[in-house]
């Protein structure tokens, strides 16, 4: 049964589902002993249950709590059935223990915690280097994010079942593999953190510009992961790349209202309405990464959150910092070099250098990446290029370029913008 939008209660309850999901679900899994489709097969009925009940009785003072006691019920129902006195030992023991730390927080509401371990548990369950990235990407929206099937489905632009098999293919290597469920040591960390932040990152990057589709822009993915980055960064908010990463995407996502037209086409940077930014959301990141930065502890999430602040913070195009964003791109290739950064410094280089030399240097860096053959088939090298050579009167070289790109793009928003500069410079 699905919550009406139309009523607001069955609206709230949707809400409460979605937003309290991940938090539900970390409590259950050592409850279900990393049966990731146990936990969510109990946290399912309890919202059955909930969307039968609130109408009436009302929207409990603390829903999520309320969810999980319904949830966990129903694992220990499945405890008694299936399993002996002796199996069902320690799972009753357990939750014995988490009733009476939830009728404690009843008493005292302010004293509940925010279960962190618990969640990042979750979250670095979901990001085992055991799992393929894609299954990664899939179960961290799922479990944490609160997202359907059908809506990552979406996402990925697959059928709905082959998306339920990849996630219950997922949940199962879980299982069988005995992933831990448990937050690293402190030696293993940084290196599984690195993966949980990549997660994070990639899913707001098919939302920031899709991969494929009529749309450049999927909000509601954007959405997820800042949701995801902001509870990353409650539970490690003294780790600086974490903040990084949480201010580069609340920085790049202010300006979300002005990347496409009314007809969702899409505008570049230098055109876009800056008065239709929200101020105070690029205001709050670049406080956090500062802060951040402060510790001394550069890293890659970091350096780009600088790039996009410098962006931000520009008042005018002209007013864009240009030769400190060559900087930070040439800290950046030091500390993690890839061809996608090397061609995002090249398009910084021709707009530092001026109209003349900037030009010619960045055609001669997209010249050297292009001899290397790692982004001969990335339609915005080919954009990068024609773009340059257009800028610099070259119209026949650009034209070629821009049809190079079209071959390759597959974002209908995309290909609509490249076929308007291609018949601007047939005109």
């Amino acid at each position: 049964m699905s919550a009406r939008a139309d009523d607001p209660t069955q609206a709230a309850i949707a809400r409460t589902f979605k937003s309290e999901h991940g938090r539900i679900i970390a409590s259950l899994m050592r409850l279900t002993q990393r049966d990731l489709q146990l936990a969510e097969d109990a946290a399912a009925e309890a919202y059955a249950l909930a969307i039968q009940r609130w109408p009436t009785e009302g929207v409990p003072a603390r829903p999520g709590a309320w969810l999980t006691t319904v949830a966990r019920n129903r694992i220990l129902d499945r405890h008694r059935r299936e399993r002996t006195a002796r199996d069902k030992a320690p799972a009753v023991a357990q939750l014995a223990e988490l009733s009476a730390q939830e009728r404690s927080e009843r008493d005292d509401p302010e004293s509940a915690p925010a279960y962190p371990d618990e969640r990042l548990a979750l979250i670095f369950t979901c990001c085992h280097p055991a799992l393929g990235t894609e299954a990664q990407v899939a179960l961290t929206l799922r479990t944490l994010g609160g997202l359907s099937t059908v809506e990552i489905a979406r996402a990925f632009l697959v059928p709905d079942a082959t998306m339920a098999q990849r996630l219950v293919r997922a949940k199962k290597k879980i299982q069988r593999a005995g992933i831990p469920y448990a937050v690293p040591t402190p030696e293993q960390l940084p290196e599984r953190l690195r993966g949980v932040l990549r997660v994070v990152y990639l899913i707001f990057n098919e939302g920031y510009r899709a991969t494929s589709g009529d749309a450049l822009l999927r909000r509601e993915l954007c959405g997820e992961a800042i949701r995801l980055a902001a509870v990353t960064r409650r539970l490690l908010p003294d780790t600086p790349e974490v903040v990084g990463l949480w201010a580069l995407l609340r920085l790049h996502h202010a300006r979300r209202d002005t990347r496409v037209d009314a007809a969702g086409d899409l505008v570049l940077l230098e055109d876009q309405d800056r008065t239709r930014w929200h101020h105070g959301e690029i205001a709050e990141a670049a406080a956090a990464l500062e802060a951040a930065m402060r510790l001394r502890a550069p890293g890659p999430y970091q350096l780009q959150a600088a790039i996009a602040a410098l962006h931000a913070t520009a008042r005018a195009p002209e007013d864009t910092d240009w030769p400190q964003i060559v900087g930070l791109y040439t800290l950046l290739m030091r500390l993690e070099p890839s061809p996608i950064v090397r061609l995002n410094r090249a398009a910084a280089i021709a707009m530092a250098r001026g109209p003349h030399f900037g030009l010619d240097a960045g055609l001669r860096e997209l010249d050297a990446i292009e001899a290397d053959g790692s982004l001969t088939r990335y339609h915005l090298l080919h954009a990068a290029r024609a773009d340059l050579l257009r800028r610099k009167g070259v119209l026949d070289g650009a034209a070629k370029a821009y049809a190079r790109a079209l071959e390759l793009v597959s974002n209908a928003a995309e290909r609509r913008y490249l076929e308007r500069r291609l018949r601007a410079l047939e005109n």
